[in-house]
Order: C-alpha cells, then structure tokens, then sequence
C-alpha cells in the first residue's frame, strides 16, 4: 500500500490557484520592518487549517519572541509549482525581502514533471533572489517509497545539490517526523493539522533563526 502521504497535494490542484493577498503587517511591527517572505505551495498556504495557524504564522511568533523586528509574509499558493513560483518571483521580489523561505517542487515530483526543470526553475527563484539581495533558505520535499527509485533519487537530489552550489542553508525535508504520525495530520492523511504546522515551524525556525541578525541588547548590558 503507497504511503498516504503520496497524494501530498495533488487534491489542492483541483481547487485552482488563487494568488496570495498581501498579508497585513503583524500587530507592533513596523510596515517597514524587515521582511521574511515564505514562498511556497499549500504547506506554507495553510490548508486546512484556521488563519493563524499556518507555520509561517508560527514562525512570526517565534522571531517576536526572539526579540527580532522581522514581519513575516505568506506567499504560498495551494497547488503551486515552481513553474508558478518562478513567475510569481519578480513581484514578490519588489517588496525587498531580507530573506526568502523557498518551499516549493512538491507538486513537481507529484506530477511527475522532470526533476531537471523542478532543478532550473528553483535555481532560477534563487539567483533573483540573491541579485535582489535576499538571502534564500531551501526548504527541501521528497517523493514517497512507491514511486520510481530513480525518479525519487533525482528529486530528492535537488534540494542538497542546490543548496551546496549556491551555499544556501536547507531543511532536508519540511515534513521530517510530522507525515507519519497522525496526530500530527489532518483527517485527510495528506496536510498537516496545525499540531504539525508548529512542527514545521520548528524544523524552518532552526535554519532561519541564524540568518537573521541578533536582536539588540538592552540598554545597559
């Protein structure tokens, strides 16, 4: 039997991709604050689960309680390749992220599409981003056991090969410990619920967490 998580995604395609709104600036943080954009599919989105509760809200609550001035941005889009991503790139790019947390191929391998063109499109994400300025954490996926073991090496080989060649920081695998336990998913057996979102949050928190700048100490320290 495949692993339920094989269909990661693949319902969402079927529900047409709406572009991300502009999310509001957090509460006590600056319009202007430096900007961590999340660029990704319906991991990043949210699906499923209540506003609030996606991992890049997380991760906003962890850069407050870290003491950083940092806003966070949403940009994932249900059912999103990196086909669509790359094309989202140019504008998203005009908001001057400090840092881009690039999530995206999923449903690239889930398609079937040819690992090489899921390699030159992340590639391509990433040299604009850093020609604009912006630091890139690679947030790597897997294909499931049942399919192709060659198709599997390929895609699963993207993520480190790009993250070695452009020296970006990479989470393995956004779904590490989180795809296989239950509780941690939703009754669907496909998304995170959002036991597992504050997970995920987890697993990018310890990657993004050195890149940003330390928080100011206080006045006499």
């Amino acid at each position: 039997m495949a692993p339920r998580w094989g269909w990661l995604i693949l319902p969402v395609l079927l529900t047409g991709c709406q572009g991300p709104s502009k999310a509001p600036t957090p509460e006590g943080l600056a319009p202007d604050a430096p900007l961590v954009l999340v660029l990704g599919d319906s991991l990043s989105a949210g699906f499923g689960v209540l506003p609030g509760e996606s991992y890049p809200d997380h991760l906003q609550q962890l850069i407050t309680q870290a003491g950083l001035p940092h806003r966070v941005q949403n940009a994932g889009v249900s059912g999103d390749t990196t086909a669509g991503g790359l094309s989202r790139t140019p504008w998203l790019l005009k908001q001057h992220p400090q840092v881009v947390v690039l999530e995206l191929g999923a449903n690239d391998g889930l398609r079937g599409l040819p690992p090489a063109q899921t390699r030159k499109n992340l590639e391509a994400i990433v040299a604009a981003c850093q020609k604009s300025g912006a630091q890139v954490l690679l947030v790597g996926m897997k294909l499931p056991a049942n399919y192709d073991p060659a198709q599997r090496r390929a895609f699963d080989g993207v993520y480190p090969n790009l993250a070695e060649k452009y020296h970006l920081p990479l989470v393995p695998f956004l779904l590490e410990g989180i795809v296989f336990q239950r509780e941690l998913m939703q009754p669907d057996g496909i998304h995170p619920n959002a036991q597992g979102h504050r997970r995920m949050a987890d697993l990018v928190w310890k990657a993004l967490a050195p890149m940003l700048p330390a928080a100011p100490a206080p006045p006499g320290k």
